[in-house]
């Protein structure tokens, strides 16, 4: 039996089995710098668990820690230590067992012109202590000039290169005798010569030019006789190491300063601060290079980019790019209430779709004159010639698009050929014969493409994951796709909007009013596999701050001062607001539930949100009523261990279902008889009646808000007493 999981994951198996270490032969830790890195007290926590396990197991069953990585790391010193008996270390790469071997490594930072006078300041130190030493160069002239250097300054050397007619094994031997002879011994060199001397007894290795990859292992090698090889305590045990590298740092070394910061951080070293600033100047360097690039995908939906050395993407603000086409304002009129038509869902939080205007929506027009002009055949005139970028119309049955060409095959070669197109007005993108594209008429391409990028805010996927679960995005895809929403705009970028709260909507035509049915980000939480991230909105705003992104900032500036007033104010602002568009428009729709909560509120809810998420996931809930009674159906999938207790204003729901706590602390809006009230368990969900103590109808159900309850549409009769109810 194998268990393959992450240290998240197993440590919530373990509240549930805490008896799965007892029965556990080989616990593997893979990919230990990555685990040490991301989940390191996570891991130390399991490792903690199965030592106690282990040590109450009965019988003989072997017990073994193995742990696999590419980079040493220093939670592997603890670990070995506290963690395993009598272990046995592997290592195969040299700059590995470097670290391991406790060699200490020194970086000088100096100019290329003064690196000999360096040299001779390390070598003046060293002959104190006899040491044999090491001058790496990576070129002849070099190992000449150094050689000479060093000779007119009475340093004894030897030099060894391709053009030396010192054969290795003599230099090998004159170098030996020097040391025994209580000579200091100093060999200049190139890389090339290593592998014929084969020398590995070196305490002391100088990296007069830095090595080409690959090549810093080979030299680090030279020291491997003085390789310590006990496990150390601490960085300090550097000072007393057998075995030294030395790394003359010169302003010709830029490209290679990230490397190097990244090792010696590995080998707790000393660090200077020139290294600091010298990588901070490539990495500037490096992202300047990305400029052309599309922003960090990863930045925008989450404020933040893991690797940013890694990523290809830019993490920075290029005008051209970002702000070549952006949302007009008409689109947001009110950014407190924009509608949002999404119809491409690339995941979770980030989707592509049309903001609808609420009175006349220019699109919806566009698309209806489309339709009818392209039902007359005569309309339809395939394109000749296929042009990159050029907007063109596609038929797909009854429905037409506008569509523009993204890429083109290298030759025209046969007269029929895909073409990849972009639906300007939805986001997607696809492949369709050229012969399907038609000529789109001038009076057609005037409007802008529609399609916009939407971005929830303030969640992320839990345990550090850089992606969302795939069961969330099939989730929310199937909940949101092609249905109206409303939201808050937070911020926009170019076609790239920012909001929260983002809420499903129905609506009531014959009632005017729209009902919110759920709020996406609370929904996310819901499924336990996505946690807070209160952060977000803060690190688009400091990546945007010095940009002047839109042109109806004022209103975005009006609205920001709305969220930092405190409760009252926040709240007397939105009411103002529905009111004036009650009395300015005697059409317009009213909203049954009002979501746009100010920061307190949304603060409020995190926290709960997240309470909900330690102690268990809140289930979906819809109810109805009757005169007499509450019918609350709780969508949940073959529950097993379910309680429901109740009492006059309150009833409390748990159970688990495919592993998972759920569980729902209801306080209702007015009293129930509880001794009538009765919980049945079905196959796909939990049927709760609740008998009311006074007949007649409840205006709501509960005294407070809950994004997880929402009214049964269903079995929901209009009459003239329910016009004022809320949702939760």
């Amino acid at each position: 039996e194998v268990v393959v999981t992450t240290p998240y994951n197993l440590l919530r198996l373990l509240e549930h089995n805490s008896g799965l270490l007892c029965r556990l032969c080989h616990l593997v830790l893979d990919e230990t710098e990555v685990l040490f890195s991301d989940t390191a007290e996570q891991v130390f926590t399991i490792l903690g668990l199965y030592k106690k396990a282990t040590a109450q197991a009965q019988g003989n069953a072997p017990h073994q820690i193995i742990a696999v990585g590419t980079q040493w790391n220093k939670h592997i010193t603890p670990l070995i230590k506290e963690f395993m008996n009598d272990p046995h270390i592997v290592i195969t790469v040299i700059e590995e067992a470097a670290i391991f071997g406790n060699v200490q490594q020194v970086v000088q930072p100096c100019m290329n012109s003064s690196r000999t006078a360096e040299l001779l300041k390390i070598l003046d130190f060293t002959q104190r202590n006899l040491q044999k030493v090491l001058v790496f160069t990576d070129s002849v002239t070099d190992v000449e000039m150094i050689h000479k250097e060093l000779k007119s300054n009475s340093v004894v050397s030897l030099k060894k290169h391709k053009e030396s007619k010192c054969n290795a094994e003599c230099v090998l031997e004159r170098w030996r005798k020097m040391h025994s002879s209580g000579t200091p011994a100093v060999l200049v060199l190139t890389d090339d010569c290593l592998q014929s001397l084969g020398i590995t007894d070196a305490t002391c290795v100088i990296h007069f030019s830095l090595p080409a990859p690959g090549v810093f292992g080979q030299r680090l090698r030279s020291l491997s006789d003085n390789f310590c090889t006990g496990i150390k305590d601490s960085a300090g045990d550097q000072e007393h190491a057998k075995a030294k590298s030395v790394i003359l740092l010169t302003e010709s070394s830029s490209c290679l300063a990230p490397g190097i910061l990244r090792y010696l951080k590995r080998a707790e070293a000393e660090i200077p601060q020139e290294l600091h600033d010298l990588t901070a100047r490539v990495l500037d360097s490096e992202e300047d290079e990305k400029f052309s690039r599309p922003l960090c995908a990863s930045l925008k939906t989450f404020g933040i980019c893991r690797n940013r050395t890694e990523c290809p993407d830019r993490h920075q603000i290029n005008l051209s790019i970002d702000t070549a086409q952006s949302i007009a304002d008409e689109m947001i009129e009110t950014p407190e209430r924009v509608t949002i038509l999404p119809l491409l869902i690339v995941h979770a939080t980030n989707y592509f779709g049309r903001i609808v205007k609420k009175q006349k929506d220019q699109y919806t027009v566009l698309a209806k004159e489309m339709n009818d002009y392209f039902k007359l055949p005569g309309h339809r005139i395939s394109v000749n010639t296929v042009e990159k970028s050029v907007f063109y119309g596609l038929c797909e049955g009854a429905i037409c698009h506008r569509v523009q060409v993204v890429e083109t095959p290298a030759k025209d070669e046969e007269n029929v050929y895909k073409v990849t197109i972009k639906y300007i007005d939805e986001g997607r993108t696809s492949q369709v014969n050229s012969d399907q594209l038609l000529h789109l008429p001038a009076k057609f391409q005037s409007l802008p493409p529609q399609a916009v990028e939407i971005v929830v805010c303030r969640v992320k996927p839990i345990d550090n994951e850089v992606e969302w679960n795939p069961k969330v995005t099939d989730h929310i895809n199937h909940k949101i796709k092609g249905k109206l929403h409303h939201a808050k705009v937070l911020h926009t970028l170019g076609k790239t909007v920012w909001v929260d709260p983002m809420v499903g909507v129905t609506s009531l035509p014959t009632m005017k009013m729209w009902i919110n049915e759920y709020n996406i980000r609370s929904e996310i939480l819901s499924t336990g596999l996505g946690t807070n991230n209160p952060e977000h909105v803060g690190e688009i705003q400091k990546l945007c701050r010095q940009i002047p992104v839109l042109d109806h900032a004022e209103s975005l500036e009006n609205f920001t001062k709305e969220e930092t007033a405190g409760p009252e104010e926040v709240s007397g602002a939105q009411d103002t607001s529905i009111q004036d568009n009650s009395a300015t428009s005697c059409n317009s729709s009213m909203f049954l539930d009002v979501f746009f909560l100010d920061d307190a509120v949304q603060t409020k809810e995190a926290a709960d949100s997240t309470v909900h998420q330690q102690k268990g996931c809140h289930p979906q809930i819809k109810w109805f009523q009757d005169n007499v009674t509450v019918t609350l159906k709780v969508q949940i999938l073959r529950a097993a261990d379910s309680k429901c207790e109740f009492s006059r204003e309150k009833v409390a729901f748990s159970a688990y279902s495919e592993g998972k706590l759920y569980q729902a602390d209801l306080e209702l809006y007015q009293s129930v008889i509880a001794e009538k009230c009765t919980c049945v368990i079905k196959d796909t969900e939990a049927v709760i009646l609740l008998i009311k103590e006074k007949k007649g109808p409840w205006c709501k159900l509960l005294k407070s808000k809950n994004v997880h309850v929402s009214l049964d549409f269903e079995h929901w009769e209009e009459s003239e007493d329910e016009r004022h109810f809320t949702v939760g």
